[in-house]
């Protein structure tokens, strides 16, 4: 196997698993991975985001995102509020109930990062984000460029 093969082997093997054993310790929260997802991007961003910005930031299609909004209004911690003048938008709230619940799931968040990255060395971190940063910018080229194109 290629060194290019094995780091994707490799990379996917770990997103899996990590998003495998969050999603299993987000459960006790009552939140699934996409719903913490989403409370805490919505937090990160002020509190509120655009529907089609939320749904570009968990990366699903308007239609789970919807099912998953569904479910968080149902529990009290999102209201969608009209945009004025586009009828077809909608700003996502988190509402005050949502607050020790996104603290919550930012708790279980912050001890599965420390469990698994604390004795690995600052260093090694930030080579593999760098790392990192060049693939998804890479990957975000790619994305953007025309079909046929040098990509």
């Amino acid at each position: 196997m290629s060194l290019n093969a094995e780091f994707v082997t490799a990379l996917r093997r770990v997103t899996q698993r990590w998003r495998t054993l969050w999603d299993a310790e987000l459960r006790g929260s009552g939140q699934t991975l996409g719903r913490s997802r989403a409370l805490l991007i919505l937090s990160q961003s002020g509190g509120s985001a655009m529907q089609r910005d939320l749904a570009e930031a968990l990366s699903v299609e308007h239609p789970t995102l919807v099912r998953l909004l569904d479910g968080l209004e149902r529990q009290g911690l999102i209201r969608r509020e009209p945009v004025p003048g586009n009828a077809r938008a909608n700003r996502i709230v988190l509402t005050d109930a949502a607050a020790p619940v996104v603290q919550e799931v930012d708790g279980v968040s912050e001890g599965l990062r420390e469990r698994v990255l604390h004795d690995i060395p600052r260093a090694e971190l930030e080579t593999a984000l760098r790392v990192l940063n060049m693939v998804a910018a890479r990957l975000e080229k790619l994305g953007t460029a025309p079909e046929g194109g040098q990509g």
